[in-house]
């Protein structure tokens, strides 16, 4: 972006205005919709792992990412605690089983690094399982990406100031509040522990073949923005968007006519109005 537009598109705290942020989300919403089609054409496999701190901001890239996609295509997958019978099977083992085939991108919010951070300093797992994760982990991720899934690796990382005035936002927000987990709350009084078990994470995870790619993510227009942009370029794609049709003019209608709709059960039109009653709809 040119330096001498910087005022035109920034506010004086250096955020990107609601307005050219809508502009550029648009622009790679429309580049989103072109990978899409490449993906299912080109019976590509793709994996988008997205970790980070609690109210980094995964989950509202992730819907902007997916908001114009075909959930045949993109889907996103966000596992919860372990069942039972997933305690007893190997680790990676529940994960394998949401991993695309031929034409499909999945997006993991949360992955098998749950062991490397929850799990870590929650004390849910022990130290054999895992050290075995970090040993494991690496062969694992290499095992993906020769077998021709093409793996990209996300950290959303947010300074302690600014997760904490989100948390805050959220318990003020009664639509937001069911995000303030017990989990997170517990996450938030281990700030420095997960920072540590973040920082041994990467440097035995942190590979050729499947780097971490850390996304700065205190301001969120910019983070999402910056996420997709590089998203996009992580795929060599081109254009398969199909061209328009042209449309056949409708058929006039034969002897069918629809019942009155006095004779259908309406919700109540609390806003607007039902059609009126006499006509056939």
């Amino acid at each position: 972006m040119p330096s001498d537009s910087r005022a035109d598109h920034y506010n004086e705290a250096g955020v990107l205005k609601k307005k050219q942020y809508k502009r550029e989300l648009n622009r790679l919403q429309e580049e989103l919709v072109k990978l899409q089609h490449w993906v299912s054409e080109q019976g590509l496999r793709v994996v988008v792992v997205f970790e980070g701190r609690d109210a980094a901001g995964k989950g509202g890239v992730i819907k902007r990412i997916t908001r114009r996609l075909n959930p045949r295509v993109v889907r996103v997958v966000a596992l919860g605690k372990p069942t039972e019978r997933e305690q007893g099977q190997w680790y990676f083992q529940r994960y394998v089983e949401h991993l695309p085939s031929e034409g499909e991108m999945v997006l993991f919010d949360r992955s098998w690094y749950n062991r490397a951070g929850v799990e870590r300093v929650m004390g849910f797992c022990s130290d054999e399982e895992y050290d075995r994760f970090l040993e494991e982990c690496p062969r694992f991720e290499r095992m993906l990406v020769r077998e021709g899934i093409v793996l990209v690796k996300y950290w959303f990382s947010i300074s302690d100031e600014e997760q904490e005035r989100r948390f805050q936002k959220r318990n003020e927000d009664p639509k937001r509040r069911w995000k303030l987990s017990p989990m997170d709350l517990e996450a938030r009084a281990r700030w420095e522990e997960f920072s540590k078990a973040k920082d041994e994470m990467f440097e035995h995870t942190d590979i050729p073949e499947a780097p971490w790619h850390v996304v700065h993510a205190d301001v969120k227009r910019h983070a999402r923005l910056n996420c997709i942009s590089h998203l996009l370029d992580q795929v060599d794609y081109e254009d398969l968007t199909p061209d328009p049709i042209e449309l056949p003019p409708r058929e006039e209608r034969g002897e069918y006519e629809r019942p009155p709709i006095e004779d259908q059960h309406w919700v109540e039109a609390r806003f607007g109005e039902n059609p009126t009653p006499g006509r056939s709809e």
